[in-house]
């Protein structure tokens, strides 16, 4: 919040009235348009993101390797694989600055998009909106993808409840295509009505997804920037663990806590990653959990906080899916909200939402929230405290409403 018109925005922010839909819609799409008509006006530097985007889907249909360096095009390295160039192409296809304008206004819809289908009260969805709202323009500074992605998880989520099976495994399949850890919304199988269907559609859509780009490219060429893109993978993951030692903008994770903080930089991702993954997995094998409501949306909560804690790509603009899932914990925990949740939301604005900004002093924001990736401790906290209501917890025992 580097500007004094977001500023502005940000306390009109704090004493708005929460119950107007209106309003959120509103402040919604002003942070959106504002926050990336400000990086445009810094020239094609302030947008580099996209053009890293623009540039998956030209290089793609120029057969050219996607992971070089081309110092004409952009600053940074491309991390994405070919099944992204079929996201990116609508905005690609139009000039760069109308293009780039548009891809940001398409994330921040989409994710507005994805809340409101949530099967929660008008009232729980204003208040995810809110608390959601500051993380998704960070990620709009940054031209990222992170609030459409957000949104796949959720339309996942929300259309296999509906029992619509073949377009929830639509979203799983180009999240998992287009960052690796889109494969964690195959846990909403649980929650599958048809889970033949639901396996069927999903390996359908994976191949579709794999093969679409072909279309514009050859067989030769994308069989071959998969496999490169899985080496690029493992490549970005190393980079981003060596990071650490420097307290950079990547691995804003727990397992990058534990480096930044104990300066341990031995083999430590997997351990923690393979703890979390049974702690997460084990209470959804427990066939009368899975149709209660707060606990099929305690799991969407986890689903969007563990895809970023855990990983060592995790960055501040990537927070944006943390946040959404911590929102949605702390509206359907329990009304009226106890002094530990409310506690709670304030760390998590102060140390999450709002350490990027400039209401955080800079000492403070870069020689400990930066540099000990405290801006993950908040998320961590209520990742752990869905993991004990989702063991502990008799859900068939619990009232069924939502």
């Amino acid at each position: 919040m580097n500007t004094k018109f977001e500023k502005f925005i940000f306390y009109q922010w704090t004493s708005a009235k929460f119950g107007s839909i209106y309003l959120i819609h509103i402040i919604w799409f002003l942070l959106a348009a504002f926050a990336v008509t400000a990086e445009m006006s810094r020239g094609l530097t302030g947008i580099d993101n996209y053009l890293i985007f623009e540039g998956v889907f030209k290089h793609v249909v120029q057969e050219k390797y996607l992971f070089s360096y081309y110092p004409d095009e952009y600053v940074s390295f491309n991390n994405y694989g070919p099944a992204f160039s079929l996201v990116i192409a609508p905005f690609a296809l139009m000039p760069t600055y109308i293009g780039c304008f548009f891809w940001a206004i398409a994330n921040a819809a989409a994710l507005f998009v994805a809340i409101k289908l949530l099967p929660i009260n008008q009232q729980q969805k204003i208040m995810v909106y809110w608390i959601a709202a500051i993380e998704m323009m960070t990620a709009i500074h940054s031209v990222q993808f992170n609030p459409m992605f957000t949104a796949f998880f959720i339309f996942a989520f929300v259309f296999t409840l509906r029992g619509k099976d073949w377009i929830a495994t639509l979203f799983i399949a180009l999240g998992f295509l287009t960052k690796i850890y889109g494969i964690a919304g195959l846990a909403f199988f649980f929650f599958s009505k048809n889970k033949t269907q639901f396996v069927v559609s999903f390996f359908v859509w994976i191949a579709l997804i794999v093969a679409a780009p072909i279309l514009y490219s050859s067989a030769e060429y994308i069989t071959q920037t998969y496999e490169d893109w899985y080496y690029q993978i493992i490549r970005r993951n190393q980079q981003n663990i060596d990071n650490s030692r420097t307290a950079g903008m990547q691995d804003i994770s727990v397992p990058g806590m534990i480096r930044r903080i104990f300066q341990y930089y031995g083999p430590i991702d997997f351990p923690i990653i393979a703890i979390a993954g049974v702690l997460f997995g084990l209470p959804l094998l427990k066939q009368r959990n899975q149709a209660h409501p707060h606990f099929k949306l305690y799991y969407l909560a986890l689903v969007l906080i563990s895809v970023v804690i855990f990983s060592s790509a995790a960055e501040s603009p990537t927070f944006v899916i943390a946040v959404t899932g911590a929102a949605i914990w702390f509206v359907t925990s329990q009304q009226p909200f106890g002094q530990w949740e409310k506690a709670m939301l304030i760390v998590l604005f102060l140390l999450t939402i709002l350490s990027p900004t400039d209401l955080i002093p800079r000492y403070i924001r870069i020689n400990f929230i930066l540099a000990y990736s405290l801006k993950a401790l908040p998320c961590l906290i209520i990742w752990c405290w869905l993991i004990i209501k989702v063991h502990r917890i008799n859900w068939s025992k619990m009232p069924m409403h939502a």
